[in-house]
């Protein structure tokens, strides 16, 4: 009945068309949620499916090239996904696999985190030790240009492919970048980029530093096992330092699982969409690894997505400082739906908020302490003298007055070179020492209440933008 109503005008094709597109629609709805989600499955618009209709025949008889109708098909579904939003894609063959070895943690390429902004591929990140990284690719850089191929309106995934490829294999990527008078080139080449999701160190022999490069399936694990045993095998632990920084996201329940770790108990994040099944409330269980130890976690404008989840969670629960830059802001949720055996869409189906309701979408992680990364030279001179430099200086009476002087000396030589290597993890770690001495001569160190982590009162006091919006 619905076909019948078309005007005579559209040939049998469009009408067998406009039926297969009706049928496709609404079979899309009842498999996107069994439970019969509360979105509207009405008739389609009548003048819109002849504007298709009419478009299509066009292309199909007119076009130079002559183009199958499977294949003007696929371009009309990447058309329809790719204008929604930055982020809701149609993944062929190649990019659900893509996909499924990114999550996997390997693949051969470039190693970029990217998304389309504005007709261009803007870099959100570089992911640790790819080849971008050490060519000095920075978050923020448009992609302007692909071995000399324009990228502007070209298809996200095609330029993902584009970038991928055979270890050893040569690319020139074109990028502009603000405050920039000339675009920059980049002669790199690929390599398998294998993404280590935890790795950690010690900074000072009491302090722990996890960084975490993106939210793989094992990272919510791998970072509770890593925090397990540098507790047992070091219990003096004073703090740690969490480092989200250009972490692009990943897997929502390894991000989940990470501010478990963290939490005793609580709201993690919800997301809410139009499908029931999307209105989802995640919480940590009860138990913290850490016991409440000072928290400080770093985060900047390549932090997104399942990074900014964390960072959000710790920030309302008043269980971390939040430090360095604001993060990227992309608060909204993709899932990757099958449509056949190897395609799928990547579709934005909600958005998610942080346990105080905090949209972060366009918006991002506000920290508690703001540090931007810069490039510091200290003004004290490394030959400088002290009295413990002096001939015949007077011992304090507590011997080993050579290996303290020694001990002094390397710690300095320490603390100038992380300065010089990383100014945010620098002041991180001075933050996490101040915690660690308030603590042990805070009146409440001696006897904390019942379930109150001691370093709770140094944490910023909620304000009026954490209300629901």
């Amino acid at each position: 009945m619905f076909v019948a109503a078309l005007p005579r005008i559209i040939s049998t094709r469009s009408l067998l068309l406009t039926g297969l597109l009706g049928t496709f629609v609404l079979a899309f709805h009842a498999a996107a949620d069994e439970k019969k989600p509360a979105v509207e499955t009405g008739l389609l618009p009548l003048e819109e499916l002849r504007t298709f209709t009419r478009v299509y025949d066009h292309v199909r008889n007119g076009y130079v090239d002559k183009i199958d109708d499977a294949q003007l098909l696929e371009y009309a579904i990447k058309g329809m996904i790719a204008e929604l939003d930055p982020h809701s894609a149609y993944l062929d063959k190649e990019a659900f696999a893509d996909l499924q070895a990114s999550t996997s943690g390997e693949f051969g390429g470039v190693g970029l985190e990217v998304s389309l902004e504005e007709g261009f591929v803007k870099v959100v990140t570089p992911i640790d030790d790819s080849p971008s990284a050490k060519a000095g690719v920075m978050a923020g850089d448009i992609v302007t240009r692909i071995d000399d191929n324009p990228v502007k309106g070209m298809d996200l995934n095609k330029a993902i492919n584009m970038m991928r490829g055979p270890k050893n294999t040569p690319i020139k990527i074109t990028v502009m970048r603000e405050g920039a008078d000339q675009p920059l080139e980049f002669n790199l080449l690929r390599d398998i980029i294998k993404v280590q999701s935890v790795r950690t160190r010690l900074l000072e022999d009491d302090y722990f530093y996890i960084r975490i490069a993106q939210f793989q399936l094992d990272t919510g694990k791998d970072t509770a096992l890593k925090l397990r045993e540098q507790l047992k095998k070091n219990p003096g632990t004073k703090g740690i330092i969490l480092d989200l920084r250009n972490n692009p996201g990943g897997v929502l329940q390894a991000s989940v699982e990470v501010v478990d770790a963290f939490l005793d108990g609580g709201q993690v994040v919800y997301t809410q969409g139009r499908l029931d099944n999307s209105n989802i409330s995640y919480n940590a269980e009860a138990g913290d690894i850490t016991n409440g130890l000072p928290l400080v976690v770093l985060i900047n404008d390549g932090s997104a997505s399942a990074s900014e989840i964390v960072a959000g969670a710790l920030q309302d629960h008043k269980r971390a400082v939040i430090m360095g830059t604001r993060s990227f802001g992309k608060g909204s949720v993709q899932s990757v739906i099958p449509i056949s055996n190897d395609r799928a869409i990547k579709l934005t189906t909600a958005l998610y908020y942080t346990p105080n309701g905090r949209s972060i979408q366009a918006q991002g992680i506000e920290p508690d302490v703001d540090v931007e990364r810069v490039q510091i030279a200290s003004i004290q001179q490394s030959s400088a003298t002290t009295e413990a430099d002096l001939a015949r200086h007077l011992g304090n009476g507590k011997g080993g007055k050579e290996s303290n002087r020694k001990e002094r000396e390397q710690k300095r030589i320490s603390s100038a070179e992380l300065l010089k290597e990383d100014n945010q993890l620098h002041e991180a770690l001075n933050l996490l020492k101040g915690l660690h001495i308030f603590i042990k001569t805070a009146p409440l160190a001696a006897a904390p209440a019942p379930g109150i982590a001691p370093n709770i009162v140094l944490q910023p006091e909620t304000s009026a933008e954490d209300s629901p919006q």
